[in-house]
C-alpha cells in the first residue's frame, strides 16, 4: 500500500498534543509535539478557554511536530482532529468567536436548567414529559448542568450582545475545523452532544421538536457530516499560520468520547476500554441507543456509522493524580532545612516524577492502610449527578502518611471505574478484558490497580497517552480510501502489555468498594450545605 501522511491534533482541556503519521498497512507515529494553554475557572462553576490559545498551540506544535517527523508540509495528505466535547464555540459569519469557549467543566448554568427542563414532576432530574420526549427523540436528555444547551441559553441570557452576534453554534473541534477551511459543519458524534440531534432510524438531522422544546434558535445549527468525511480543505490564511500548505484535505474526525476507543482498539461489538486522562470514563461498543437515566449513562453516537458507547463519566481522574503530584508532593509551606529535586537525586532510575511516584505507591499494600480518596474535584456526573461534590480522604489515622494518601488516589479513581462498570452491567455485558488507555495507563502500577480493583483482564497499548491521535489517523486513513472503516483499527493497534487480576487483593478492595459507594450518600446533605 502506498505511504501517506497525517496530521492531527488533540485538542484536550490542558493543552494539544499534535502528531505526524505514516499511514500504510499500519499507523506509524513519526513525530509529535505538546503545547498548554489555560483553562479559566470562575468561583461561579465557570470554566472558559481561549480558542485562539488553541490555535496559537497548534501552530506552534506543527512546526515542531513535522521538524521531529522528517515529513515536509507538502507531503502531509489529509488532517483530522480528536477533541474534548461538549463545548460551546458561538461563531459569527466570518467563523470567528463571539466570546470564549465555554468548556464542557462549566457549570454556571443552573438557573437555565431549572427553567428549561428541571422543574415540575421530575425523574432523574428532569421533568417527565420533555424527558420522554427527549428520550424518544435523541437518546438521551440534557438533564446536567454541563450539558450545552444550557451553555448556550446561559449566553442568551446574560451576555445578549454576544448571543446576537452569534451565526453557528459549534463544539470545539468544528470550530476549528471552520478556522482551517471556512465551512461550518458538526460532525455526526458533536451533534448527537447537543443532545439536540434525531437518532431516529433514517433521520441525519436536527430536531425541530428539540430545538423548540428547549428555546434553539434552529438557524444556530450547522450542517451534519459523518467523523470520515472530508469537511473542505486548508484555505491559504490557515495553512500560511500553520505552517502547512493551502489545499490539504480536512476531515471531521471526532470527540475523545468517541476517538480513543477507537485509537484503542476498542471497535468491535462489545468491546470496553477504560480511559484515564485529565477526565476518566468506561465505554461498551453497543448497536442501538441505550439510557440509563437513574445513572446518568447514556449510549452516545461513535464514530462507526450504526454503532454507540455506552458511555460513563468521571469529570476529574488523571486530574486528581495531578492534583496529589502538585499538593502533595510539591508543595513547600516553609518548614524544610533542605529541598532537592527528585530529578537530581534519582536521574538514572527515573525518568519523571510521576515515575518515582509509582513507585512510592507500589511499596503500599492495597487498600492504603484503610485511606479512600472521593475523586469528585470539580463535581461529579455519573452515577450521581452533583456539582456540589468534592474530592476526600476518608478515614486517615495518625500512621497515614503521604504514601498512604497517593495510593488512596489512584485506588478512588479506580474504584469509581469500577462502579461505572457495575452500573454498565445493568444494562449491556462489558467485556472481560479492557483496553486500558490515557496518561494514566501510562504507569504500570495503575494498569495492575485497576485490574485488582476491578476483577478484569487490562490490557495496554503503545503510547496509551496519544490514543486519541491514533483515532484521529484512522479517520484520515477512511478518509483517504486506504482502509474500509473505523472497524478495521483493531488489527492495527496491538496489545503490548496484560495485566491479570490479583485474587489475593478482593477481598480488601471489596470491602472498601463498599464503603467508597456509601460517602456520597452519606455526605450529600453536607455538600450541599458547603458548596451549594
Amino acid at each position: 500500500m502506498e505511504k501517506k501522511y497525517a496530521i492531527t491534533y488533540d485538542i484536550g482541556t490542558t493543552g494539544v498534543k499534535t502528531c505526524v503519521f505514516e499511514l500504510s498497512d499500519t499507523i506509524k507515529l513519526l513525530g509529535g509535539a505538546s503545547q498548554g494553554y489555560e483553562l479559566y475557572v470562575f468561583p461561579d462553576g465557570g470554566a472558559e478557554q481561549d480558542p485562539d490559545e488553541w490555535w496559537s498551540a497548534m501552530c506552534d506544535t506543527t512546526k515542531t511536530a513535522l521538524k521531529e517527523a522528517e515529513v515536509t508540509p507538502d507531503m502531509i495528505n489529509g488532517i483530522s482532529f480528536c477533541s474534548q466535547a461538549q463545548g460551546l464555540i458561538l461563531a459569527d459569519k466570518d467563523g470567528n468567536h463571539v466570546r470564549r469557549a465555554m468548556s464542557y467543566m462549566d457549570q454556571r448554568a443552573k438557573e437555565e436548567l431549572k427553567k428549561g427542563i428541571a422543574h415540575g414532576p421530575q425523574i432523574a432530574g428532569a421533568n417527565i414529559p420533555k424527558l420522554l420526549k427527549s428520550l424518544q427523540i435523541t437518546g438521551a436528555v440534557a438533564a446536567s448542568v454541563k450539558d450545552p444547551v444550557w451553555k448556550y441559553k446561559w449566553v442568551e441570557a446574560h451576555e445578549p450582545e454576544n448571543f446576537k452576534r452569534a451565526y453557528k453554534w459549534l463544539d470545539v473541534k468544528d470550530y476549528l475545523i471552520t478556522r482551517m477551511t471556512g465551512n461550518f459543519a458538526m460532525t455526526r458524534d458533536s451533534a448527537f452532544a447537543t443532545l439536540l440531534y434525531d437518532i431516529r432510524k433514517g433521520k441525519n438531522c436536527w430536531s425541530k421538536e428539540m430545538t423548540d422544546m428547549l428555546g434553539v434558535k434552529f438557524e444556530h445549527l450547522p450542517e451534519i457530516k459523518e467523523c470520515t468525511d472530508k469537511i473542505g480543505e486548508l484555505t491559504e490564511k490557515a495553512a500560511s499560520e500553520l505552517g502547512l500548505v493551502p489545499g490539504i484535505a480536512v476531515f471531521g474526525g471526532g470527540s475523545d468520547a468517541s476517538l480513543i476507543g477507537v485509537g484503542a482498539g476498542s471497535v468491535e461489538m462489545g468491546d470496553t476500554h477504560i480511559y484515564s486522562g485529565t477526565s476518566g470514563w468506561v465505554g461498551t461498543v453497543v448497536d442501538k441507543s441505550i439510557v440509563d437515566a437513574s445513572a446518568m449513562i447514556a449510549a452516545i453516537v461513535g464514530a462507526d456509522p450504526g454503532k454507540y458507547i455506552y458511555f460513563a463519566e468521571l469529570e476529574t481522574a488523571g486530574k486528581c493524580l495531578e492534583w496529589a503530584k502538585d499538593h502533595l508532593c510539591l508543595d513547600e509551606v516553609g518548614i524544610y532545612l533542605k529541598t532537592e529535586k527528585i530529578t537530581d537525586s534519582y536521574e538514572a532510575e527515573y525518568t519523571s516524577l510521576y515515575d518515582y511516584m509509582s513507585e512510592v505507591i507500589n511499596k503500599v499494600p492495597a487498600g492504603a492502610n484503610g485511606v479512600i480518596f472521593t475523586p469528585w474535584l470539580h463535581g461529579n456526573r455519573c452515577p450521581f449527578e452533583d456539582p456540589n461534590a468534592r474530592g476526600s480522604f476518608f478515614n486517615l489515622s495518625l500512621e497515614t502518611g503521604k504514601s498512604e494518601m497517593l495510593r488512596a488516589v489512584i485506588e478512588g479513581v479506580c474504584m469509581h471505574l469500577r462502579w461505572f462498570i457495575e452500573v454498565q452491567e445493568k444494562k449491556v455485558k462489558t467485556s472481560d478484558t479492557v483496553r486500558f488507555v490515557g496518561g494514566g495507563a501510562l504507569s504500570s502500577v495503575t494498569c495492575q490497580i485497576l485490574a485488582d480493583i476491578t476483577g478484569k483482564t487490562v490490557e495496554s497499548v503503545n503510547s496509551p497517552q496519544n490514543v486519541g491521535a491514533v483515532g484521529a489517523a484512522v479517520i484520515v486513513a477512511c478518509g483517504l480510501g486506504m482502509i474500509d472503516g473505523v472497524s478495521e483499527a483493531k488489527k492495527l493497534i496491538p496489545v503490548i502489555k496484560t495485566y491479570k487480576p490479583d485474587t489475593s487483593n478482593k477481598t480488601v478492595y471489596d470491602k472498601q468498594f463498599s464503603v467508597f459507594k456509601n460517602l456520597y450518600k452519606s455526605n450529600k446533605a453536607n455538600f450541599a450545605t458547603l458548596n451549594g
